[in-house]
């Protein structure tokens, strides 16, 4: 039997699978790492605790593993996508890595748009600025700490720096540099223009490879430490939402993917860079070869859930949360929950805008709280299906992965809500089996990535909407898409008193 590995680098940390030649999943190795946040707003990573927590996790694979290490065939990567990682000339890191989910280049957004140009940063790279990618880091580097970026030789994505100090190459695939605001999306190249204007050097950006490519063999170090055969192929793998979308099987019109973990994403197949949604939407370099998919975002999905139960339910399971909610009528007796914890991407690009809790009485209990707040996650993600709708892209089913698809009750809440099929697949891994998708695909085991996953995945349920709560969430709907016109003024009157 042959294998492959997929590492998927999360946000709080990275999760490693090995999976057989049948798409099943023969060992799984979780590693966490810590979130450094020195000012409200600020989220950093040190890359080498990726590195080391990458390498310790390869190990403990390797030393469960009763095969031989040269039938593991090949390694592929899924990471969170935007953080910055700054090389010098001899590729050693110069900063703690900006992440994704770091929002101080409110400033340099608008610096971008205004030297740019709104409408031609979105003819360019498909997306408008936002503080969340790349570039808008690098032009927060350059000018507040122009010391480090004199120094800088190369930037690089978070899983692109693992995977150079797995193999000694330095790259970075399409479907992340489509995240940094700098890639040409439809051209797949890098764009000078946009160097120019900015004052950006391009020989910062680093060579481009589709995700499937194969880049290198694992380094006699690495062999040394993990056990790894120096054998082992690796290949480039892709940003996370695009390897989500290979692990769920998002590789054909029509398909459609919701994705509930710490943020959200309603991702949806597109077979041409030709649909103009006016930057409403993201829209991004698939990991499958010359494809691409639009994206919608909320920022605070899972986390909502997380936050709610940290603060107001410590020491209650997610389980014993979510036990009571369908003894809750929908709309939870008149209340509203807006998941703006950490400001807002789609449809409103809003760092100031914060959560709110609309319709408390003294009749609300914590379960009438909790189906709250799932049906406030779930009106988010609505957003996004609304507005595909909108410039015509046709919904009807939708594969359902995360912790969202973990609950039954929450899955019939999404179909309801979304006026579509929901689908929880047999065995849900989402990135981390995009990347080992990737893998076998670049190790020649199929002819493409959708035979790879006729193989790999299949169907566990499906939730099919209810028309009576289709029309009872329509009008909810409808009510929760007039509070952030409502507290948006509010929210930017509190910023000042923000610490």
């Amino acid at each position: 039997m042959k294998y492959v590995i997929g590492i998927d680098l999360g946000t709080s940390a990275v999760k490693i699978l090995l999976v057989n030649q049948s798409g099943e999943v023969v060992q799984e190795v979780s590693k966490s790492y810590a979130l450094i946040q020195e000012k409200t707003g600020y989220n950093e990573q040190n890359p080498s605790d990726w590195v080391n927590q990458t390498i310790e996790g390869l190990s403990d694979i390797l030393q469960d593993f009763n095969g031989n290490p040269e039938d593991i065939e090949g390694i592929s990567f899924s990471g969170q996508m935007h953080g910055l990682v700054l090389l010098d000339e001899h590729n050693e890191v110069l900063r703690n890595a900006i992440l994704w989910n770091d929002t101080r280049t409110t400033a340099e957004c608008k610096e971008i748009e205004a030297v740019v140009g709104k409408k031609r940063l979105l003819d360019i790279t498909k997306n408008p600025a936002l503080e969340g990618f790349t570039l808008p880091k690098l032009l927060w580097v350059k000018k507040h700490e122009p010391e480090v970026f004199q120094k800088a030789a190369k930037f690089v994505l978070p899983k692109d720096y693992v995977r150079y100090k797995l193999t000694g190459k330095l790259h970075m695939d399409y479907s992340d540099a489509a995240g940094t605001l700098l890639l040409h999306v439809s051209k797949r190249e890098w764009s000078e223009e946009i160097c120019k204007l900015l004052q950006i050097p391009i020989e910062l950006c680093p060579v481009l490879v589709d995700s499937h490519q194969e880049v290198g063999y694992v380094t006699e170090e690495i062999v040394k430490l993990t056990g790894l055969s120096p054998s082992t192929r690796v290949f480039a793998g892709g940003a996370d939402n695009a390897c989500g979308a290979i692990g769920a099987g998002i590789l054909e019109e029509g398909k459609t993917l919701c994705s509930i973990g710490t943020s959200g994403v309603v991702l949806s197949y597109e077979s041409s860079p030709d649909k103009d949604f006016h930057g409403k939407v993201h829209y991004f370099n698939h990991g499958a070869e010359a494809v691409y998919y639009t994206m919608g975002v909320t920022l605070s999905a899972g986390y909502s859930l997380t936050w709610f139960r940290d603060v107001f339910a410590k020491n209650q399971s997610f389980e014993n949360l979510l036990s009571e909610i369908t003894s809750v009528p929908i709309g939870a007796n008149g209340l509203l929950f807006t998941p703006y914890l950490v400001g807002e991407r789609t449809p409103h690009a809003d760092a100031s805008i914060r959560a709110s809790f609309i319709g408390m009485d003294s009749s609300h209990e914590q379960k009438h709280f909790v189906r709250a707040v799932l049906e406030g996650i779930t009106f988010s993600l609505q957003e996004s299906i609304a507005l595909f709708r909108k410039y015509g892209k046709r919904i009807d089913t939708i594969i359902s992965i995360g912790g969202g698809a973990k609950s039954d009750e929450w899955l019939q809440i999404q179909a309801d809500t979304f006026n579509a099929k929901v689908i929880r697949l047999a065995s849900e891994q989402g990135a981390v089996m995009g990347a080992a998708m990737l893998a076998a695909y670049g190790c020649g085991w199929f002819k493409s990535l959708k035979a790879c996953a006729d193989e790999f995945l299949s169907v566990d349920r499906t939730f099919m909407p209810i028309q009576e709560n289709v029309q009872q969430y329509q009008k909810l709907f409808s009510i929760y898409q007039e509070v952030y016109q409502n507290t948006k003024g509010l929210n930017e009157s509190l910023v000042a008193f923000r610490k």
